[in-house]
């Protein structure tokens, strides 16, 4: 169908304060982030209205707009052969969001997408792109139905079931320290004069939490998920933080990243569709 699909908390100031408070995030929290939800819908409706997929030349770009949607993914974060526009890599995740992470690219006009993208494979992408809109400019679309599918009036889901299975798709496979990680991290031997690891990492959650998720798109409340471990695990070992506490809090952030992009790395982390 030719329509545009917007998250459904997006429409009402309570139920974005909802998905804040059950998921700690969520997408279109400003202008620029709903505008790039805009252009990455509004290329799905092009391709629907025009039948573009259907097109060997677009499948030859982006591959069979038919393939079976996946529960989840694996993207290869520092693969050129795909356009950065959305978080986790979204393009990565099927040919139809390869296109419209692709097109989205080309519809911003900050996006200067022909000296961003000069090196990158991905360009041939987005030239494709350049040439299709001169194609189908001033041709009036073959699908031009007003149909709407799961609109709002005909969702039955409530909102205690919708986050309970968001909020479970999202404890799979979650990363998590070893022991001997913990202890690099918090080597100070027990003494009054240092702080309590689990306190330290209590008061460090929130910045901790912002930092993850800028360097590594990963969702925040997987994050906060590992921290809550990570201090379950601390007062288990009764383990305590360096005087130092900028270093700490280095070794905190850095050890984070570094786990969530080498469990993306090795294949035992996959991104949710």
């Amino acid at each position: 169908m030719p329509g545009i699909a917007i998250p459904f908390f997006l429409v009402h100031p309570r139920l974005m304060r909802l998905e804040k408070a059950h998921m700690l995030e969520f997408d279109g929290t400003t202008l620029e982030s709903r505008m790039k939800l805009l252009r990455h819908e509004t290329a799905h409706a092009l391709a629907n209205a025009y039948r573009l997929h259907l097109k060997q030349s677009w499948r030859r770009r982006f591959g069979r707009n038919s393939k079976t949607y996946p529960e989840s993914y694996l993207p290869r974060p520092y693969s050129r052969n795909y356009v950065l526009h959305l978080d986790n890599w979204y393009a990565q995740s099927h040919p139809a969001e390869d296109w419209a992470e692709t097109f989205a690219v080309w519809l911003d006009p900050g996006s200067r997408w022909r000296e961003k993208y000069r090196d990158w494979p991905a360009i041939k992408k987005l030239n494709y792109v350049d040439t299709l809109m001169k194609e189908i400019v001033g041709h009036t679309p073959p699908v031009r139905s007003k149909k709407q599918v799961d609109s709002v009036n005909t969702l039955r889901i409530t909102l205690r079931e919708y986050f309970a299975e968001k909020q479970t798709r999202l404890q799979q496979d979650l990363p998590c320290f070893h022991e001997q990680q913990l202890r690099q991290i918090f080597p100070a031997s027990v003494s009054h004069k240092n702080e309590r690891a689990a306190h330290f990492v209590r008061k460090m959650r929130r910045e901790a939490i912002n930092s993850v998720a800028r360097w590594t798109s990963e969702s925040r409340y997987r994050i906060n998920l590992t921290i809550e471990d990570m201090i379950h695990r601390c007062e288990e070992m009764n383990l305590h933080a360096s005087r130092d506490k900028e270093e700490t809090k280095t070794a905190l952030i850095a050890s984070l990243v570094m786990l969530y992009m080498g469990s993306l790395r090795s294949g035992m982390s996959r991104l949710a569709i």
